[in-house]
């Protein structure tokens, strides 16, 4: 097949084999372009498609670009299972391997360093949400005999928000502590937006935290164990993960496409 080259992440040579039927983006199935002892996984993509223009066009088609994000992260969740990836970004596209081979030259110092800081370990995601407290509406709720008796009501369910929120930071500060305290480099990132997010609460941690992979497994059990401690929050553990948000310490490897 020809075509331009997608570049999904640069590794290590690999000490076992890719599932075999794994596709990409696209459709086709990634390959290994080993160069200077680093590899880079990559696979064939069309160029009415991924050229510079027409991919500009593409990435404001949602459901493209979905489709094209979940294709790019089954091949780094692939990676992750057999070796550390240094994933590059989503849309990273070369003319041709010489392409390819010349932003690893360019490149390789601060890939070894990378790779080399993230040897064995994988990043977990840790969110809190905080459910709000649904007001009483119906036969059973409370209904203010005056305008004083609705005005008190109002400062009482105010104060209860806050004291919640208040409750539900002080709990997310305690977790990200142990947590912190645990893995061997930690990530605040913003809270997300629950308009893009769909997730239900307000959002009052989202954190990456990168553990050692033999760790994992105690890594999750800390987690697991604080789930039920206040019935008013939610903890939701995702990974294991490419470690995305520490590989960018030594210079943001994401940006080295070169057409995108």
């Amino acid at each position: 097949m020809t075509g331009l080259r997608y570049v999904y992440a640069v590794c290590h040579p690999l000490g076992a084999p890719l599932q075999a039927q794994l596709t990409g983006v696209a459709g086709d199935p990634p390959r290994m372009l080993t160069h200077h002892g680093l590899v880079a996984v990559v696979s064939h993509v069309p160029e009415r498609d991924f050229a510079e223009e027409p991919l500009r066009a593409h990435l404001e088609d949602l459901d493209w670009l979905t489709g094209t994000a979940r294709a790019h992260q089954g091949v780094i969740d692939a990676l992750t299972v057999v070796t550390t990836p240094l994933p590059l970004r989503l849309g990273t596209v070369f003319r041709d391997d010489s392409g390819v081979r010349v932003m690893m030259e360019e490149r390789e110092a601060d890939f070894r360093d990378t790779l080399d800081r993230l040897a064995g370990r994988v990043e977990w995601g840790v969110k809190v949400y905080a459910e709000a407290e649904p007001e009483k509406t119906g036969p059973t709720a409370d209904r203010p005999a005056s305008g004083r008796d609705y005005l008190r009501q109002r400062r009482q369910h105010t104060r209860a928000s806050e004291s919640r929120w208040q409750k539900a930071e002080e709990f997310a500060g305690r977790l990200h502590t142990t947590l912190s305290s645990f893995a061997e480099a930690a990530r605040l990132h913003a809270p997300q937006n629950p308009a893009l997010s769909k997730a239900s609460g307000r959002n009052v941690l989202n954190a990456a935290y990168l553990v050692p992979r033999e760790a994992s497994e105690e890594f999750v059990e800390l987690v697991d164990r604080t789930k039920d401690d206040d019935p008013g929050l939610r903890v939701e553990l995702t990974g294991p993960w490419a470690a995305y948000s520490f590989a960018g310490d030594t210079g943001d490897t994401r940006d080295v496409g070169e057409g995108t």
